[in-house]
């Protein structure tokens, strides 16, 4: 699946789930090309009813994917898939992104078949040598980080910077999207070294004017063509 990729939108579960509702719809409306979800708290049950939740915020007017949770993104999208007068319009959930520890990308990609958007983890050549060697169409995009240190991911690699994130994507055949402590001077070096997309977590979710952050965002991004 191709998306654009330019402007992700990663959920932070410290943001109370109604607040955060919120902040999703204005960030879509401002821009942001995909949102993931990522809640590591949140139980099976609380994380798809979140997943529903948010795709009708969504509405499928950007893409929509759950980080790491294979089994919550297939519930939804068979709920979804279902003819049962719920009301929702343009409602999905597109796919996934994974991490090094999750389940296998290629199984992901098997499940959930050619049309969902998979994301994938990695921070090393290592790991780029191992998405390379899936069959084409494995992986729609790499994420590749942290580009510098996060609160959000307290146990998260030595952070690249953004000649260290360059080299790795210009490594590799596959889009990287750069995640990780990126600031709002960082978007357009990063453009300019080599990536696909941005992902943001805390410079959206605690701006006081999350819509005002994403044109920002937008507008940086654009400056780095």
């Amino acid at each position: 699946m191709t998306d654009d990729l330019s402007l992700h939108l990663v959920t932070d579960h410290r943001v109370p789930f109604a607040r955060l509702r919120d902040l999703v719809d204005a960030a879509v409306s401002a821009g942001v090309t995909v949102v993931q979800l990522r809640d590591k708290v949140a139980g099976g049950s609380e994380l798809l009813a979140r997943t529903l939740d948010l795709a009708d915020v969504v509405a499928g007017r950007c893409a929509f994917v759950v980080d790491d949770r294979l089994d919550v993104v297939l519930a939804a999208r068979e709920r979804l898939g279902r003819t049962d007068g719920s009301g929702r319009n343009g409602a999905r959930v597109d796919g996934i992104h994974l991490g090094q520890s999750d389940i296998p990308v290629d199984a992901a990609r098997a499940l959930l078949g050619p049309d969902a958007l998979v994301g994938w983890t990695a921070n090393t050549p290592a790991h780029l040598a191992t998405a390379e060697a899936f069959p084409h169409g494995t992986i729609d995009y790499l994420g590749v980080g942290v580009i510098r240190a996060t609160s959000t991911k307290p146990d998260h690699p030595r952070p690249l910077g953004i000649d260290g994130f360059g080299a790795l994507a210009a490594s590799t055949p596959l889009p990287c999207v750069a995640i990780g402590g990126i600031g709002l001077d960082d978007v357009a070096a990063l453009r300019r070294a080599g990536a696909a997309g941005v992902a943001v977590v805390s410079l959206v979710s605690e701006a006081d004017d999350p819509a005002a952050t994403v044109h920002d965002l937008r507008s940086a991004w654009e400056g780095g063509a």
